[in-house]
């Protein structure tokens, strides 16, 4: 555990806003509500915490038949598997029946609901992720989770092999969360699991990959974790390609140098992408999203960009990007440039979108069709003739000269008729 943490570090979690109430609902007649999993174990670590789950003894039915009765919204979300969730002011809370797996197959494993703390603890994947805090603030750890949470030691409840064969998903959260909590060596025992049972990987879906791998990109210690899964074939299954660890480790650095937030799209295509085919390649093996596929594969065009293109250029080149695509290429092309993340010339290209919005093209149809010019091809063109020289001047917004460029470019358009 980090220096200074306690017990007290997750007692706020049943002494808040949102969560008491609803902690309190479900702890009572008969029956017991604990707060579970990454909330506690985030509380200890002196992280953030971003979403609280809750487990209870009572039965799914019972669960909305309080929260309705209280006044609150409930959605059965996953209640096949006895989760609901729950908006309380304004917060989301998943609140899962005490369950135990009867057969397991990764996600789609049969459960039956039960009352015993302990075997719904031993069901959970790391021990780290198994303590719970009931409502009055104790501390229930089943599996030594403490232990390791102090040792930084993210390690399978049970034996490995058998847990990775449940889901085999589990290999990339084991890699995951030793990027994220782990520090060190991660656990032998884990570690050997995974790589013996790396070929399940090719088992799942394509969306859970893609949301493991998208989200380890983000941790900590990304790039030794990264590292490692090279070392032992795994990322490499992972990628369908060669990964650019150098390159990662150095989008890192050149994130933090401008103090952009750090972004996992981006971060992928420095770990995979150095051609267009990288991207096409990465957006169909994860089924990005097309917006996430456009961006990996433009980023192909990173070697042309440089400080060298100079203040009108690099403008130029913001304007027909666009912010988004601007950033992407630049901090790719600086990861992977010889200059340091403290490169000035890097960072005032980097940082030129906080420095300059690219203004509106002021010339409309209008302005052409008045000029002559009837709406089709010719008009199109000579529109995007004015809007390239345009570019060219940088970008003035004097009436003067915009109306300058609007004739010029229709003289010339006349010229090639």
């Amino acid at each position: 555990m980090s220096k200074g943490s306690s017990l007290g570090d997750a007692v706020w979690l049943v002494r808040g806003e949102a969560a008491p109430p609803l902690l309190k609902l479900l702890d009572s007649n008969a029956e017991e509500a604990r707060i579970v999993g990454g909330a506690i174990r985030n509380s200890l670590l002196r992280l953030p915490v971003h979403e609280i789950d809750i487990a209870t003894t009572a039965l799914p039915d019972e669960v909305m038949r309080r929260v309705e009765a209280a006044g609150w919204k409930v959605v059965p979300t996953g209640i096949e598997h006895g989760t609901v969730t729950v908006l309380v002011a304004g917060k989301a809370f998943e609140v899962t029946t005490l369950r135990r797996d009867i057969e397991t197959y990764g996600r789609k494993a049969k459960v039956v609901f039960g009352r015993d703390w302990v075997a719904d603890a031993m069901r959970r994947d790391f021990t780290i992720n198994a303590l719970s805090l009931s409502a009055d603030g104790q501390l229930h750890d089943y599996v030594d989770g403490l232990a390791d949470l102090a040792a930084r030691r993210v390690r399978f409840i049970g034996d490995p092999a058998q847990r990775i064969a449940e889901d085999y998903l589990r290999i990339l959260r084991f890699f995951r969360f030793h990027a994220w909590y782990g520090e060190g060596a991660p656990d032998p025992e884990g570690l050997h699991a995974c790589i013996r049972g790396r070929a399940g990987i090719d088992s799942l879906s394509r969306e859970r990959i893609r949301a493991e791998l998208l989200k380890l990109v983000l941790a900590p210690h990304a790039t030794p974790t990264l590292a490692l899964m090279t070392e032992t074939g795994l990322l490499g299954n992972v990628l369908g390609g060669v990964a650019l660890l150098a390159s990662f480790e150095n989008m890192v650095k050149v994130e933090a140098a401008v103090a952009v937030a750090s972004d996992p799209v981006r971060r992928l295509g420095a770990l995979g992408v150095w051609v267009a085919e990288d991207g096409q390649r990465l957006a169909q093996r994860l089924r990005l999203s097309n917006a996430d596929a456009e961006r990996l594969t433009a980023l192909d065009r990173w070697w042309r960009v440089s400080p060298e293109l100079g203040g009108t250029s690099a403008r130029a080149l913001l304007y027909r990007l666009g912010p988004q695509h601007f950033a992407d290429q630049v901090l790719l092309a600086w990861s992977r440039s010889a200059a340091s993340a403290a490169d000035r010339a890097w960072r005032a290209l980097a940082e030129l979108p906080r420095t300059w919005s690219a203004p509106e093209f002021p010339l409309k149809a209008a302005d052409f069709m008045a000029r002559g010019f009837a709406a089709g091809p010719a008009l199109g063109a000579v529109m995007r003739a004015a809007e390239q020289a345009w570019i060219a001047a940088d970008f003035p917004a004097d009436a003067a000269t915009i109306q300058a460029i609007a004739d010029r470019a229709v003289l010339e358009a006349i010229g090639t008729r």
